[in-house]
Parts: C-alpha cells; structure tokens; sequence
C-alpha cells in the first residue's frame, strides 16, 4: 500500500513522536516527568463536567447536531467576544463551531487554496499550520520569527512575488511556542498587508486568556479592517482546561466562516450538543475562574525561570501562554539537548526545530505539570553533566 504523495511530504507529527518516546520510557521504569505537550494538568472547572452531565441525559442531543453549531453557543462565543475585546459579531454568519480549533486550522487551505497557492506562516510554529497546507497541496512558506524582531514576523522582508501568491497567512499570539506577544499595532500593520496582496488571516487566538503580570492580548478582530480580512481561532482547551473536550469557534470575516463552513459539511457532522452546551456554560463563568488559573499558572513560571536562572540557564519571563522558549544551554543541536536531558534525568522538553527549522537552537518547556514535580524536574536538571 503506497501512501498519497501529500502524505509522505508530511514531516512525523512532533507531539505523537513524544507520546511515543514517554510510554518507552516509562515501560522500561523511567519516572518521567513531561514538560514536552501543552496539556493543561489543572481540571475543568466542576460548573462545565456537571453542564455536560445534564446536558448528554437530554434525548435531543443524541441525535446530530447542526453544522454550524448551536446557536446558543455561538450566540455565547459572539457575547463573550463583545464582553471581553469589543468585537461585534453576528453569531449566525460570523462565528462558526469547531471540533476544537486545530481542526478549524487545518481545514482552512481545502476551502480556499488550489495547488500551487502558497500559504505563509510564522516558524517556529504550531506544526498544524504547514501540515494543513500539504493535506492541500498548497506550498507552506515559513515566516521566520526570530529573536531580533521579537518573534514577530517582518511583513517588509516577504518576497513581493511569493505574497502575491499568498491566499493565507497563519498567525498566533500569544505565540506558541516562543510566548511571544503583540500589541494592537502590530495588527493594523497584518490587515494592510493583507489587504495589499489579497491575503485570508488565520489569527489562532489559542492562548488569549493565559497571560500574567497584568497583561492582556488583544484579538486580531479589534483591529479597523480585519473583519474584512480574515478570521479568528479561538479554543476552549487552554482558557478553561478542555484540551479532551474538542470545542473551539473561529469567528470573522463571514465569507471565510462560509467556506470554511462549506468544507465542515462534507468531512464532519459537528460537535455532540452536550458539550457545546458545556461549552455555553464555560463561557458564561466568571473570570474569577481563569484568573484563578492564571495565578496557578504564573506561580509555576516565577519558580521555573528562578530555579532554571540559577542552573545558568537564560529564560525569558513570558508575559503569556504556560511555555517558557529558552536557547539550548550548551549549545548543540536541540533534539540532542533533548534527548541528552531525557536519558538522563527523565524529564521531557521539547526541541525547537519540531516547530520549524527557525526553532533550531531553543527549547519549549510547557508548564503543565504541580510545584511539587516541576521543583522535582529542577532538581533532576541540576545534576544534568
């Protein structure tokens, strides 16, 4: 049986090759502790399982659920985008329900990139923004991030005949995996590009509510002209600890919403209703429960750039997200790091370059793990030779 040529030009998936490599480990005794895979550790909250429960007794959720999504849910997700960044949106043509966004991102090139087509976006990166323009047949082309610019991608610098090429540009801030942030500006500067080459922005607000120190991300959408530019991908996963549930919305420019819609019906039948309407009422909590989290998440940071600061490591302190980027502290290549660090000590983090080749030389090092095991972690890494 031969693969499909779009199959074999798709690189081995980093996250599903970590899984792999802690179930060795751990069959052979390791006592691993993971720092590799952003999977929140903290439980969703007890008011969305118990909406779930009532909601999946309900017969009529049972049966399939709309396309689109209930509109009480995306009337929710219009609400909370009014309420949390000013963003008028008509929850009927403008919000769209996902099966968690990285499904919304990767099925964005089948409606709107033929072959040929090139889609940009920012490396290192979450991988699913390349893989979905090869399931395509699209041509991914990385937008470095690099520390010089404070991860965000110079616009200026982009080849003028490959962005008249360009139908998507995928985005992310807070960025995985570097942590970076951006300001409103920074967004005026995306739609007049986009607006010059005829450019969709895919903007994966994934990590919109994870942020300390008093800061706030702002969305893609605040900005004058998005709307009529692109789109939005938010997810339920990381703001209120339901990476298992698979919810998310993309909301935008309701051209995009539709054709993205279109391709929705043909490969999915939707989100099971009971937890869309969890998902209604994770929405409607009060933020008191994500600054909780937040607080939780913050403490885990200051004790890992303090303990890792005194190992001679330099870590920036992130303003948002649960990862901290750091350059290789020796200096080889990051997989070897990697896998110098893991049989060594058993604990996981994960190499740059499976972000993209412009991650070569970092580290990611995701906070979802208790004080107790990340101060076990730093103990371990301190006897690292």
């Amino acid at each position: 049986m031969e693969y499909a040529d779009r199959i074999n030009r798709i690189p081995p998936y980093l996250f599903a090759e970590i899984d792999k490599t802690i179930t060795s480990k751990r069959k052979s005794g390791v006592d691993v502790i993971s720092l590799g895979i952003g999977d929140p550790d903290i439980p969703t909250p007890k008011e969305i399982v118990e909406s779930l429960s009532l909601a999946s007794q309900k017969t009529v959720n049972h049966r399939y659920p709309s396309y689109e999504g209930m509109i009480g849910f995306r009337d929710a997700c219009a609400v909370w985008m009014k309420n949390r960044f000013n963003v008028e949106l008509n929850p009927e043509s403008e919000v769209l329900t996902l099966i968690g966004s990285k499904e919304g991102i990767a099925h964005m090139p089948l409606a709107f990139v033929n072959p040929s087509d090139v889609v940009l976006y920012s490396n290192p990166g979450y991988p699913v923004y390349e893989v979905g323009t090869i399931l395509a047949d699209g041509i991914p082309v990385p937008i470095p991030l690099e520390i010089e610019n404070d991860f965000k991608p110079d616009l200026s610098a982009i080849d003028i005949k490959t962005a008249r090429k360009a139908r998507i540009m995928h985005l992310n801030y807070p960025n995985n995996p570097t942590a970076a942030t951006v300001e409103k500006e920074f967004f005026s500067e995306v739609v007049s590009f986009a607006k010059e080459h005829d450019i969709i922005v895919c903007h994966d607000a994934a990590y919109s509510e994870v942020s300390f120190d008093g800061y706030k991300a702002p969305s893609f959408l605040e900005v004058d002209g998005a709307l009529d530019v692109g789109i939005e991908f938010h997810s339920l996963s990381k703001t209120f600890n339901m990476t298992g549930w698979r919810i998310g919305f993309a909301a935008g420019n309701p051209e995009v919403i539709a054709g993205l819609g279109k391709v929705k019906q043909n490969v999915d039948s939707g989100v099971f209703q009971g937890i869309q309407e969890a998902a209604i009422t994770a929405l409607n909590l009060p933020a008191t429960i994500i600054e909780k989290n937040n607080r939780i998440i913050q403490a885990r940071r200051n004790l890992m750039v303090d303990g890792l600061s005194r190992l001679g490591w330099k870590v920036p302190k992130p303003k948002a997200t649960f990862y901290l980027w750091i350059p290789v502290p020796d200096g080889s290549p990051s997989i070897d790091f990697a896998k110098k660090v893991l049989d060594e000590t058993g604990v996981v983090v994960t190499p740059g370059v499976g972000f993209g080749k412009y991650g070569e030389g970092y580290i990611r090092i995701a906070l979802t793990q208790s004080e107790q095991r990340l101060k076990e972690a730093l103990d371990r890494l301190e006897k690292l030779e």
